[in-house]
């Protein structure tokens, strides 16, 4: 009897100890040096702090573009409107650029532009005396996103220019004036646009004063993009004599004011 109960004592321990190993066993095999998932995301964090310390230290935060330019037309408004010098009839640009990084950036601004015209012939809005000349004002508020491309495998002359994509949601406020005309009244009208191109930056001083070039091609929705009061009097109009009592005809016409805009700006930017 007294075997019987050493046998069952020493059984009982054998597998107690048995039974430790094994869960201390599983446990450790468990033990592979840490948390994978939380190493990762320390190393990510190091990342971003190192770029952002990297920003701080080397970066642009804000920056105020004032420039001069020039804006022409395409397609049919291109051919009814004086496509003038830079310095004879410029664009005005002030801009706003705010910098998230090195590589992207919001911008807000405004540009202004004035274009002339001049219709000497007969058209079917104004058959009996020609229209004349033609003043026209654009001023477009603007608000865009910027791209700087990573210049880092490039020469080092590409990467002191700065290459950069620029894209914008544009509203062409639009006002029409007849100086030939006095009895006409001034016409105006808005259009949202869209723009779409691309800039280079000098640096004249590193982080505070760049020299800036943009080019942008504009699609814009013109408030009389659609008009044909500046179309063609052809035979089938039959609209009279004119103030000569000679029949009415025209030598030209535009049968609308479509087409798209070109914009090139050099801007002087000063940032901090």
């Amino acid at each position: 009897m007294k075997l019987l109960i050493l046998l069952t004592l020493f059984t009982t321990q054998l597998l107690a100890q048995f039974d430790s190993d094994l869960f201390q066993a599983t446990d450790e095999d468990f033990q592979v040096g840490g948390d994978i998932f939380s190493d990762f995301n320390e190393d990510l964090d190091s990342s971003q702090i190192m770029e952002d310390e990297r920003f701080y230290r080397y970066g642009r935060f804000y920056t105020v573009n004032i420039g001069l330019g020039h804006t022409t037309f395409r397609g049919n408004r291109g051919l009814a409107y004086e496509d003038e010098f830079i310095f004879t009839n410029p664009s005005y640009h002030l801009a706003i650029t705010s910098f998230n990084n090195f590589q992207t950036a919001f911008i807000l601004g405004l540009q202004f532009s004035s274009h002339n015209a001049y219709i000497d012939t007969h058209t079917v809005g104004h058959s009996t005396t020609p229209i004349g000349a033609i003043e026209t004002r654009f001023f477009r508020p603007f608000f865009g996103f910027k791209y700087y491309i990573d210049t880092t495998n490039l020469g080092t002359a590409v990467t002191y220019s700065n290459p950069h994509l620029i894209g914008r949601i544009e509203y062409w406020y639009q006002t029409n004036k007849f100086p030939n005309r006095p009895e006409l009244s001034r016409e105006s009208g808005g259009g949202l646009g869209t723009g779409l191109g691309f800039g280079l930056e000098f640096p004249m001083e590193i982080k505070k004063t760049y020299i800036g070039l943009e080019f942008l091609y504009h699609l814009v929705n013109y408030f009389d993009k659609d008009t044909v009061d500046y179309a063609k009097i052809t035979d089938e109009d039959n609209l009279g004599l004119d103030d000569n009592g000679e029949p009415l005809e025209s030598k030209y016409g535009f049968d609308d004011l479509g087409g798209a805009s070109i914009s090139m700006m050099i801007t002087l930017n000063f940032n901090w």
